[in-house]
């Protein structure tokens, strides 16, 4: 699906779980436990940069605060009013939090003052704090305190490229997932797919290497993809991607 943006990684965001690419079984678990209401005070999303950790937080968000569902009873994310309003940045009850620049107690405390207040909109608020591994320990602990006994409506989810760095305590608290490398098959399909709705042209081989060089981060691959249709005014080329990406 599609954003209205000039920025492929931006462009091509996923806005729903069919979207996603090479996370197939953890998304079918996330998706079972939403279904049969066993919705976790706190999910953990672990990985490195660049597979869908922050994109599937606002699945779920957009999941669990959803009113309109398809024939089967699904969520239908994309007809929905609150999903529109989640994917748009613009619903008052999904929080995002950049833990990179928010690092201190008192952003933590803010949390936690806020977390009493009922949703305005949804069924749920829901907290999405990135590189949760960069809070001081001092906002750490502040914060473990809410996830002790967070109010039935609250869901936070933690996204992050080092757990280790995360306080035991915390994610003992927490539902973890753990976000696969994406291969590189898939990643080049994703390319081909992109480049024929671009109308760009391309060698399959060019697209394989920059598979390579994205080291399984699907949002890598389609920054180096925007650089070299940019390099190669749209004829992505074996020798011109070699060339660029460094490649002998």
């Amino acid at each position: 699906m599609k954003h209205q943006s000039n920025i492929l990684a931006l462009k091509y965001r996923p806005l729903n779980f069919q979207d996603l690419i090479g996370q197939e079984y953890l998304v079918e678990t996330i998706q079972k436990s939403i279904q049969q209401n066993k919705i976790p005070n706190a999910y953990i999303f672990t990985g490195i940069r660049g597979v869908g950790k922050t994109t599937t937080a606002r699945i779920v968000a957009k999941m669990l605060n959803c009113t309109v569902f398809d024939k089967n009873n699904n969520p239908d994310l994309i007809n929905c009013e609150q999903a529109k309003a989640i994917t748009e940045d613009r619903h008052p009850d999904v929080i995002e939090i950049d833990a990179a620049s928010n690092t201190s107690v008192e952003n933590a405390r803010e949390i936690i003052e806020n977390v009493k207040y009922n949703p305005v909109l949804g069924k749920y608020k829901v907290y999405i704090v990135d590189e949760v591994h960069m809070l001081s320990k001092s906002a750490e602990n502040a914060f473990l305190k809410t996830l002790e006994e967070p109010p039935p409506y609250i869901v936070f989810i933690l996204a992050t490229t080092e757990k280790n760095k995360i306080l035991p305590t915390i994610l003992s608290r927490c539902q973890i997932y753990d976000f696969n490398r994406v291969n590189e098959i898939k990643i080049t399909n994703n390319l081909q797919q992109i480049c024929e709705n671009e109308n760009v042209k391309y060698d399959i081989e060019a697209l394989k290497i920059i598979s390579s060089k994205s080291d399984g981060s699907i949002r890598d691959s389609l920054t180096i993809l925007d650089r070299l249709i940019s390099f190669t005014n749209k004829n992505i080329t074996i020798e011109e991607t070699s060339k660029s990406l460094n490649v002998l």
